[in-house]
């Protein structure tokens, strides 16, 4: 079999060579012949015994159960194939199990691994090199002092990437050896805000068996110097584990990007984080964290989302493309957010925003209310809710590179549809400034 069949030109509907049935499924050829042997299609051999052909009609039906679409004339509508999350019916699984039940009975650590490898091991710890960790630190510590926490985590994954010679090694080990130790480096990397006093050498985090901490623990110290209480750090745990994918969002898409270009998963991680940092995808919690503290601080939520109408400003924390109703991990975050007793007030606050703002149009809270309240709760700055998102969502893009470095490279190049001037054209002339000599 060669990718040069022949077209089919015997009588009767038109047919698809091996070729054109793969690119329409979105395979290799060789997967093709195993639908074949599985009895997904039928072939019929070609005019001269060179190659198969296939049925227009049902490779578009099998490529309709598979998840793939046709590209339009354009180029693009490309879906993607994935194992890794389903949103249906107002809920959300994580290989088909209940992402809400999975953040109430396991860490993020537990979960993570789980995504990645399919083995449940109860007590997971991901741990940061030495090396490594010290590399991101220097980093870090030399940006601004106004930097944020996503100029941070960036500037610590370029550092561990630099530190790490077998960053192109795209084997599932080698890349998974990594993302063990990225994420607890992201969190090593950020300046300490809280009692350090379970870490070791000015941060890295030590358990009272000297193993690493839970990164939920790890991470609190990076959010707020007020000391954590258990209830408050299985919020925060819950949160990194609801969070770790969302199928196809924006930065997910942006990973996936880089790895179809084989780009390493140091180099996948800061694609996402590059697209997380928009107002509209990551940073989204920290609009719902200022609107929920003026709430709090005013003693009612009625006068800030009033405000917010007035001058036409969306109320932030409300409403979800993929959710009829309430976004189930709001609804889990709340539950668990019941048992802070210091949560009650922004708690309230966040019920009160819902229900204003009901008056005017049926939203139900999204998933950045209740960070906004687990962040105001906390103490912590506007930006919590980011950086919480983005260290979470860091095991999503790993897993979703894991998916895609099984592809055909580069298969993800949309068409651009020009709109430009006619060709040809003349050459441009050149620019001169105003009042200058001829």
């Amino acid at each position: 079999m060669t990718d040069r069949e022949p077209p089919d030109h015997s009588p009767g509907p038109p047919r698809l060579t091996t070729r054109e049935a793969a690119e329409l499924l979105g395979v290799k050829p060789e997967t093709v012949y195993a639908y074949v042997s599985r009895g997904q299609l039928s072939s019929t051999r070609a005019a001269g015994g060179r190659g198969s052909t296939f049925d227009a009609d049902e490779v578009r039906a099998l490529a309709r159960r598979s998840g793939r679409r046709e590209p339009s004339a354009a180029g693009g509508d490309l879906v993607f194939r994935t194992g890794i999350t389903l949103i249906e019916g107002d809920r959300y699984y994580f290989r088909g199990v209940d992402a809400t039940e999975l953040a109430r009975h396991h860490s993020y650590e537990e979960v993570a691994e789980w995504l990645w490898t399919g083995d449940l091991r109860p007590g997971v710890r991901f741990t940061a090199p030495a090396g490594t960790l010290a590399a991101a630190r220097r980093t870090v510590d030399s940006l601004p002092a106004h930097s944020g926490s996503t100029d941070r985590l960036r500037a610590a994954v370029t550092a561990a990437a630099a530190v790490d010679p077998m960053r192109f090694d795209l084997s599932p080990g080698a890349v998974l050896s990594s993302a063990r130790s990225l994420i607890p480096t992201l969190v090593g990397a950020l300046p300490v805000r809280g009692d350090a006093s379970d870490t070791a050498d000015g941060g890295t985090p030590e358990g009272p068996d000297g193993g690493p901490v839970p990164l939920a623990r790890a991470l609190w110290t990076r959010l707020t110097a007020r000391p954590a209480d258990a209830a408050s750090l299985a919020v925060l745990d819950a949160a990194l584990t609801l969070l770790i994918d969302h199928d196809l969002a924006a930065s997910t898409l942006a990973a996936r990007v880089a790895a179809s270009a084989h780009a390493h998963p140091y180099a996948v991680v800061s694609a996402g984080l590059g697209v997380l940092e928009g107002p509209l995808h990551g940073a989204a919690s920290g609009l719902a964290h200022r609107m929920l503290q003026e709430a709090v601080d005013r003693g009612s939520a009625v006068p800030v989302v009033a405000d917010h109408l007035r001058t036409g400003r969306r109320v932030p924390g409300l409403g979800h493309r993929l959710y009829r109703d309430e976004d189930p991990r709001a609804r889990t975050l709340f539950a668990l957010l019941e048992d802070v007793p210091q949560a009650a007030e922004a708690l309230a606050a966040a019920r009160e925003v819902v229900s204003t703002t009901a008056r005017h149009a049926p939203l139900a809270a999204n998933v950045d209310l209740a960070l906004a309240v687990l962040s105001v709760a906390g103490g912590m700055e506007a930006e919590a809710g980011e950086t919480i998102f983005a260290v979470s969502r860091t095991a999503g893009w790993i897993a979703h590179a894991l998916e895609e470095y099984a592809e055909r490279p580069l298969r993800i190049r949309p068409s651009g549809l020009y709109t430009g001037p006619c060709p040809p054209q003349p050459l441009p002339d050149p620019f001169r400034e105003p009042g200058s000599a001829d």
